[in-house]
């Protein structure tokens, strides 16, 4: 095996991990605040360590960074997601003010 396979792999386990630790902690945590913890790491750290797997195991090329783009996009735009998700929840329950600018 390569050395470039050995690293793959170990970047899949560890994104499959934190994607599969995620999911448990979103069947088993009861409120929508508590759940949005629980699935930030799997947007921040889980999918792009998969991608990062795959660029990896693709070799260098335009696959690579097509799957590397992806990567940062997702890790990126996932905590602010959560966010509008949480302000959007916060502001139906009548926790937050529609015009307050927090």
């Amino acid at each position: 095996m390569e050395a470039r396979h050995v690293c793959a792999l170990v970047l899949l386990v560890a994104g499959i991990g934190v994607l599969l630790l995620s999911a448990l902690a979103f069947t088993v945590l009861p409120r929508p605040y508590a759940r949005l913890h629980a699935l930030t790491p799997a947007t921040s750290l889980g999918a792009p360590l998969v991608l990062l797997a795959l660029a990896v195991e693709t070799g260098p090329g335009r696959s690579a960074v097509k799957l590397l783009v992806i990567g940062a996009l997702i890790a990126l735009g996932g905590p602010v997601t959560t966010m509008a998700i949480g302000r959007a929840t916060a502001q139906h329950e009548g926790r937050l003010r529609r015009d307050s600018p927090q």
